[in-house]
């Protein structure tokens, strides 16, 4: 009788590219193939170790002189909202939340187009075209969904407001990427779909909700250190925030360690059948 063995994950580097957060860095990924019937198992463990899903692709930052991208996600038992959090909720009281299957659709895009075009236009996204964005909602091969919030106008049509895609994890959710009507950017949109997303969390008994990169020195990624109860993932470990000011963007050549060191040091998941 034949046996066939799980196959461990390959890890390659990316070439370095400009990076989106830091102007005039250069930032390098360490990423794995997301496929095969152990997919969520990968997914949930190394979400864990600061990876993060694009498609069927796990990333992380490997930049060369760079440790400043720092994986965050907030412990949702522990959460409490600020009072500019709770005018937030208030404001956009009127907003409907529908979660459906990863499925792209014209509405999507074109809030998706504008919102690019508004607030990212110069980014690595600002070309993506239908098709492009179509393959960014729907090739995933865990649990996921398209949370969409809308409020209806008074004349009855549903009017697109904001959308996250959205991972479900072991332990919690994973905001894959959200977007919303830049027009409305004084509501807080941005905001409000993680204020929405602790609590679908909570209502599922999950204990996270992770938020992807938190970058020391990027105006674009500041907002995430305003909610409490935020950790970071760093030195192979989750640790409170803190102070934010704490934190150093500085290069130093010494920031990383050996790809080879940084591969060996990830914990794979069991892949092994469950005996009957």
């Amino acid at each position: 009788m034949r046996h066939t063995l799980p196959i461990a994950p390959q890890f390659y580097v990316t070439a370095p590219q400009p990076c989106p957060y830091l102007e005039g860095r250069l930032e390098r990924n360490l990423f794995t193939a997301l496929q095969g019937e152990y997919a969520e198992k990968l997914n949930d463990a190394l979400s864990k170790q600061g990876f993060r899903r694009s498609q069927n692709v796990l990333y992380r930052p490997s930049c060369a002189e760079c440790s400043a991208c720092l994986s965050a996600r907030i412990r949702v038992a522990d959460f409490e909202m600020s009072r500019s959090q709770r005018r937030t909720l208030r404001r956009n009281a009127d907003l409907k939340r529908e979660a459906t299957s990863p499925w792209a659709t014209e509405d999507q895009y074109a809030l998706f187009r504008a919102y690019l075009d508004s607030r990212h236009a110069d980014g690595g996204m600002a070309d993506m075209d239908i098709f492009e964005f179509a393959a960014m909602i729907e090739e995933t091969p865990i649990r996921s969904r398209v949370v969409e919030y809308a409020r209806t106008d008074d004349s009855g049509e549903r009017e697109l407001a904001a959308v996250c895609l959205t991972d479900v994890l072991d332990d919690g959710l994973s905001m894959v990427y959200s977007f919303y009507d830049p027009e409305l950017a004084g509501d807080s949109l941005g905001t409000y779909v993680i204020l929405d997303h602790i609590e679908i969390a909570r209502e599922a008994g999950l204990p996270y909700v992770y938020l992807g990169y938190w970058v020391p020195g990027s105006p674009k990624m500041g907002y995430k250190a305003r909610f409490s109860s935020v950790e970071v993932y760093s030195a192979g470990n989750w640790q409170d925030l803190g102070n934010p000011e704490d934190y150093s963007s500085e290069l130093h050549p010494l920031s990383t360690d050996p790809i080879a060191e940084q591969v060996a040091r990830i914990n794979l998941p069991d892949t092994r059948p469950t005996k009957g």
